[in-house]
């Protein structure tokens, strides 16, 4: 992966006001950009540092457009959104699910809703609560367009923050999915015991089947082993608060699926896909042990099942 860019901060439009949407305009502002955040609720740390708007238009004037809004309603939002950009725009979205109907990725969506042809993804280690507190991380934005990743990098990157870009789009957003399945498993297994071996173990184990999951969707597998993925997933072992792993520790204490929901408090994207990259494995025929355990993980299964299911085969 490279790390392109040039010397012209852009104007930034970030749309979402959760903390990933927050953390993300206030990277921007940090690294000298020019940030209007669309958001519907108020922020003590957007509302100091960034400029906030309730109007998509606002946000359309900036030219690159950086959209954080949760899977679920990422159709809706690109619907309203696209009625105020044109082709001049440039579009990036940090979100980590995928449809979970048609496997369609959100770059995918923005094409079909909005008149953008030049769009990328945002996906690697980089935590909200980094970006936050301007702790040093890495990034990467996934296009087919050096334009987006040059932008997304001049607009981004600063002394604590490395911005990498890759061609390969539909391999960081897969990626991005399968490492928020796989964290759900890490902190699982932590949690039921797992020593640092078998922990080890278990994360190579699930990165080789996402990647064989993610070749098999179109995308270049490499993309799964470097910092979009594997990467991402390492960082999860130290991320106690990350969503995922904690749903995933919640469960092998015995919590049911909906105590553990309540613990993770924001959404997990993963607990609608796990079942499907299930069924879409065994369709196609890649063996999927870790996923496998994965669902039954879900469905209440005990840890000492899970974690030799998770390391069989």
């Amino acid at each position: 992966m490279s790390a392109p860019g040039t010397s012209q901060k852009p104007a930034v439009g970030v749309v979402g006001g959760g903390p990933w949407g927050v953390a993300l305009a206030l990277a921007a502002s940090r690294a000298g950009s020019d940030v209007t955040l669309y958001s519907r609720r108020e922020s003590s740390h957007a509302k100091a540092q960034v400029r906030t708007t309730g109007d998509y238009a606002e946000v359309a004037r900036a030219r690159l457009v950086v959209i954080a809004v949760p899977s679920t309603v990422a159709r809706e939002v690109a619907r309203a959104l696209g009625d105020h950009l044109d082709g001049s725009h440039l579009v990036v979205h940090g979100i980590r699910g995928l449809s979970v109907d048609r496997f369609e990725t959100v770059s995918d969506i923005l094409r079909s809703e909005t008149p953008v042809r030049r769009l990328g993804a945002l996906g690697g280690p980089v935590q909200a609560s980094e970006l936050i507190e301007g702790r040093p991380s890495a990034m990467v934005c996934g296009s087919h367009y050096p334009e987006v990743l040059a932008a997304v990098t001049t607009a981004f990157q600063h002394s604590a923050l490395r911005v990498y870009g890759t061609p390969d789009l539909r391999g960081l957003e897969w990626a991005s999915a399968l490492v928020g399945c796989l964290s759900i498993g890490v902190g699982f297994a932590d949690q039921a015991g797992a020593g640092p071996g078998l922990l080890a173990a278990l994360i190579s184990r699930g990165v080789d089947e996402a990647a064989r999951l993610a070749a098999t969707a179109g995308a270049d597998e490499r993309t799964m082993l470097g910092l979009g993925g594997y990467g991402d997933l390492l960082a999860s072992i130290r991320l106690q608060d990350r969503p995922e792993v904690v749903l995933g520790r919640a469960l092998a204490r015995g919590r049911t699926l909906d105590e553990a929901i309540a613990e993770a408090k924001l959404r997990v994207e993963a607990i609608a896909l796990i079942p499907r990259i299930v069924q879409f494995a065994r369709e196609a025929r890649v063996p999927t042990a870790t996923f496998d355990a994965l669902e039954d993980i879900l469905q209440g299964a005990g840890s000492a099942t899970i974690i030799e299911k998770m390391f069989a085969g």
